[in-house]
């Protein structure tokens, strides 16, 4: 069975809220036969996720706005638009937007699932008590995704 063709128009999108992190969700694993997902992540000024890896998924950055710090084989490198980062599954990774200003970027994953992922910390985050840092480790882990120790 193939996959259907997934047309949206602009502003269609899941918007996901969580580390402080606004995601638009433009093309899901459910849309592509889990051979990748899409979005578009907002990250505010000082904003970004912790060092960690995939096991699951190679990640695709490109960034449209702002300027992102990103830390990948072992260096810090600042970049600006129109810039691209291919971070393969198991690489330590992670960015800072050390900017006043919202960094915005293109992510997409293959294949798909990061989106899952990102949706069960945004219900976390979303709780009135706030969310249970130890129950998004755990979400993590089930997604395949370590946080690297310092």
């Amino acid at each position: 069975m193939s996959t259907p063709v997934a047309i949206h128009p602009p502003a269609a999108e899941r918007i996901l809220r969580a580390f402080g992190d606004e995601v638009h969700v433009y093309l899901s694993g459910n849309e592509t036969g889990g051979r990748f997902a899409q979005a578009r992540s907002v990250t505010p000024p000082g904003g970004g996720p912790p060092p960690h890896w995939h096991t699951n998924e190679d990640e695709w950055f490109y960034v449209l706005s702002g300027t992102a710090s990103f830390f990948a084989d072992g260096a810090w490198r600042d970049i600006g638009p129109g810039s691209r980062v291919f971070c393969p599954r198991m690489s330590i990774h992670t960015f800072r937007n050390n900017t006043a200003e919202p960094l915005e970027m293109i992510v997409t994953t293959s294949p798909a699932g990061f989106e899952d992922f990102f949706a069960k910390c945004a219900a976390e985050f979303a709780s009135a008590a706030g969310p249970d840092m130890g129950r998004i480790i755990a979400i993590a882990e089930e997604h395949g995704i370590h946080f690297a120790t310092p």
